[in-house]
Parts: C-alpha cells; structure tokens; sequence
C-alpha cells in the first residue's frame, strides 16, 4: 500500500499520464521538449497560431517525461514523418507496401489514414499555379458567381490581379460574390472544377473546404490597384452599403491615415518618398490633409505645400498609386510591428 500511495503521490506532482493515454497534443509537446528548444524553434515556425497556442500549452502542463514515453513519442512522430515522406514521393500504393513491411498491415494503415488526410489537395489547387494572363483568359467569360468560386481558392495577390482586368460592372459583381460567399457543396465544387478540368487539363482532388468570405475578400482587396477599388466601393456601397462596410472595416485604405494616431503617422512618414507624398496628397481629401501636416515638421510642411502649388497635371491615375504605395508602407509597418492600426474594434492596449 506505501508503495502505491508513493506511485499515487508522484504522478499527482506532475509527471505524465502512461504513455498509453497520451493525448496527440501531449505526445506532440513530448517531441518538443525532447528535440531542446533550437529545434523546436524551427518547427515553430511552420505552426499558425492556433497550432502554436495549443503546443504551447501541452509543454508548459507536461512538467515531466519519463524516458518510456519519450522514446514512444519519438517513434511515432519518426514513423509518421516517414509515412508522409514516403506517400509523397512515391504514392499511395507505394507507401502502402513500404510501410506494411515496415511496421505490419494495422500500422501501416493507422499511418496512413492519418498522413494522408493532411495531404489531400485543395479544390482548384492547379490556378493557383496557372499563369494569371491564361488564367484570365479562360474565365473571364464565365458568370460572376463561377469566377468567385474559382478565385475562392486562388491566391489573393492572383485574385486581385485578374478582378482588376475584369470590366467594371463584372468585378462589383465578383466581389459581392467572394464576400458573401460562406461555404460551398462539395458537389457543386465538383461540377465547376470539371468544366475547368477540360480547360486546363488537370484533375483535382477536393473536401467540403470553406471559401470567400468577407476576411479573403479584404485581403484581396488590399492588394487590388487604387482606381479598382474606389470603383467597386462606390457600386458597392450603393447596391449594398452595409457588405461594403463591411470589407473595409477588415482592411486599411489611404482615407484611414486618419484613423492612425499621431506616432504612427509621424513613423510612415519618415519612409514616404516625397514625391509620392505630393502627388497622394493631389487626391487626398482635406481631413487626410490636414492630419498629415499636422504630423509634419514645419520645414517638410512648407517644402510639401511648396511642391504642391508647381505641381500641375497629375494624372488621377499616378494619383492614385502613390497612394496606393503609401498605404503599402503602412501595412509593411504594422506587419513589423513598428505601428498599429486600430479602426475602432474591441482590442485593448496596456500602455
């Protein structure tokens, strides 16, 4: 009894569960802790942030590893490693017969039930290497609502590329389509991706995958050129005001430098070619400038209104892409971390 009580004891201090009930979240935290932190700073980096939350958790509760369990974990991440590596480079049926030798017909099947549920392909994964000029060349006559399920699953750069070729009226339409769009049948996947698959000679696999939405179609739209998107703003807004503030509340626009408080102004300013600067402020309402001299000193001020006043002839087009470039910086700034961009949501700062 002494001797279960101590057992009891110890394993109440801290220590792991048998390695039989570990959880994949604990056994994943196991291998962390046993790879030393260099290591595992660089899988690290290839978790999001939810990936990260969850194992940094399981590390900090895992306060103690016996050398059983380790060893248990480290084989099943070593086996698993090998079962992607192996599907990868060779197939299915390949895997499938490497592994039965390997480990025996049941293990070779967990593996890889496991493994490949992770390597199933996207639906449309072929467009997002696709050629953006041939790619616009085969969609661009088909129905809003089918080139929004199709740019749904391209890349967002690639998806504002080919909305700023489309005609005007089509690309309001594109965009009401992508933003309203939640989550689309397999089945109707299915029967788009084999009209393209006749097109551009691929088939793809696919799984019920979510798609557009209003978070994708700001994405988008932060890298779609300036004159697009005042137009699709402006037919937006008056077809449905509510969708359109929608998507700007998820993204940063040349108006929002009014948003910004006075050290994050002052901080892009400092990187704002002048040039830029002056032909930004030719399009600029006055509230942008006026908080933007406000955040000058009064030497750049004076050389800015100077430049102002001789310059003559701006195209409303080379307007609007030094603005464009100047929100570029913005963002660059804010992915560094060197401002912030608060557009009145809940986030709070301790100061």
């Amino acid at each position: 009894m002494a001797d279960e009580a101590e057992a009891m004891e110890v394993k109440e201090e801290g220590s792991a569960a048998p390695e039989s009930e570990l959880t994949l979240a604990q056994k994943a935290a196991t291998v962390i802790i046993a790879l030393g932190a260099d290591h595992a700073s660089k899988i690290y980096k290839f978790l999001n942030e939810d990936e990260l939350e969850l194992l940094t958790i399981e590390v900090a509760r895992l306060q103690s590893v016996d050398s059983n369990q380790t060893e248990a974990a480290l084989d099943d991440y070593y086996k698993m490693c090998l079962t992607q590596k192996v599907v990868t480079d060779g197939g299915i049926d390949y895997a499938r017969n490497v592994l039965e030798k390997a480990f025996g017909l049941q293990t070779a099947s967990m593996l890889l039930e496991r493994v490949t549920g992770s390597l199933k392909v996207r639906p449309f994964e072929f467009i997002r290497k696709t050629n953006t000029k041939n790619l616009y060349a085969i969609i661009q006559y088909e129905r809003p609502q089918t080139i929004a399920m199709i740019l749904s699953y391209a890349r967002s750069d690639q998806a504002a590329e080919l909305i700023s070729s489309l005609p005007p009226d089509k690309q309001v339409r594109v965009v009401e389509c992508i933003a309203k769009m939640d989550s689309t049948s397999p089945e109707t996947v299915e029967l788009v991706e084999s009209i393209m698959e006749r097109k551009f000679a691929s088939v793809m696999s696919m799984d019920f995958a979510q798609a557009g939405g209003v978070d994708y179609i700001a994405e988008i739209m932060n890298n779609i050129d300036r004159s697009s998107e005042k137009l699709i703003f402006d037919q937006l807004s008056k077809k449905d005001p509510e969708l359109a503030t929608e998507i700007k509340n998820k993204m940063f626009v040349f108006e929002d430098i009014t948003l910004l408080d006075s050290m994050a102004i002052q901080t892009f300013l400092r990187d704002v070619d002048q040039h830029d600067l002056v032909y930004a402020l030719k399009a600029a309402n006055q509230d942008v400038a006026d908080v933007i001299f406000a955040n000058m000193s009064s030497r750049m001020a004076e050389s800015v209104k100077s430049d102002l006043e001789i310059t003559y002839n701006v195209k409303v087009r080379d307007a609007e892409e030094a603005q464009q470039r100047i929100v570029g910086i913005i963002r660059r700034l804010e992915e560094e971390g060197e401002i912030v961009i608060s557009k009145g949501g809940g986030d709070e700062y301790i100061s």
